[in-house]
């Protein structure tokens, strides 16, 4: 579908969080395939610098979004350089690898899963300051390079486990439930300044984070009557698709892209 669309993005400015890997390293090709002057930025500068170096038309860039210092920093940089950003897709998000682990021994033992009461503050606040704090940061950077200029696309990742949460996974689920509904409260806002704000929920998508995965709950998430495990490319088409003007009449909108195994 990416090379489908050659000029889509053509003359555009686009900044991208989690772009060192996953859906994100995704979508930076996707943008820079269909036109857009990519600014790749993640936690790892060297994963960043290395998509980046892919691209003709892609600049790496660090940045930890659960500071809101550093998220503004590099919305100024891009403002800096080009004067405006026209597209924005944040997909930086962690997970609880120590969490996954105490669901997959419940499941081998065939018990349920005790996370809740082992889980400690540090582990919560982890998951929902980059998961949660994270988008709040990159949806107000966004805004306030945006709406000056009276037009604007923000495409937010999700997550499918805020609809059809797991056992085991409160903080994962939460930080993406409220990623969800933020999204919504500010698209609603933003809208009256020419802003869309958009959300794609994947299900089980294969990235690094699920590469960490223990198999017995790949297994769990295993089922033949839905679709596998999707490539981060396929969200990455829907993100791009959310950011461009096809997509012009949705906002708040958060899609499900979950395979076909549940719908709401």
């Amino acid at each position: 579908m990416g090379g489908e669309y050659p000029g889509r993005f053509d003359g555009q400015v686009a900044l991208v969080t989690g772009a060192g890997s996953g859906i994100g390293a995704a979508v930076v090709r996707r943008l820079a395939a269909q036109g857009a002057e990519v600014f790749a930025a993640d936690i790892d500068g060297r994963a960043a610098e290395a998509v980046a170096k892919e691209l003709a038309r892609a600049h790496p860039l660090t940045v930890d979004v659960a500071e809101s210092a550093e998220v503004d920093q590099v919305f100024g940089e891009v403002v800096q350089r080009h004067g405006r950003i026209d597209v924005v897709v944040h997909a930086a998000g962690v997970d609880d690898p120590t969490a996954k682990e105490w669901i997959a021994e419940a499941r081998i033992a065939d018990r349920p899963p005790e996370v809740t009461g082992r889980l400690g503050d540090h582990a919560w606040r982890r998951v929902t300051r980059v998961n949660l704090d994270g988008t709040f940061h990159v949806l107000r950077a966004a805004l306030r390079a945006m709406a000056p200029r009276g037009s604007g696309a923000v495409v937010t990742v999700g997550s499918s486990s805020a609809y059809d949460t797991q056992a085991g996974y409160p903080h994962y689920a939460a930080s993406k439930a409220g990623a969800h509904a933020l999204s919504q409260s500010v698209a609603k806002e933003a809208i009256a300044f020419g802003v869309r704000v958009n959300t794609v929920a994947p299900g089980p998508t294969e990235t690094g984070m699920a590469a960490r995965t223990p198999a017995a709950l790949r297994h769990g998430f295993a089922d033949p009557r839905v679709r596998p495990y999707a490539a981060p490319e396929e969200i990455a088409d829907i993100a791009v698709f959310l950011a461009s003007d096809e997509a012009v009449n949705l906002v708040g909108a958060v899609l499900l892209a979950n395979g076909g195994r549940f719908t709401i």
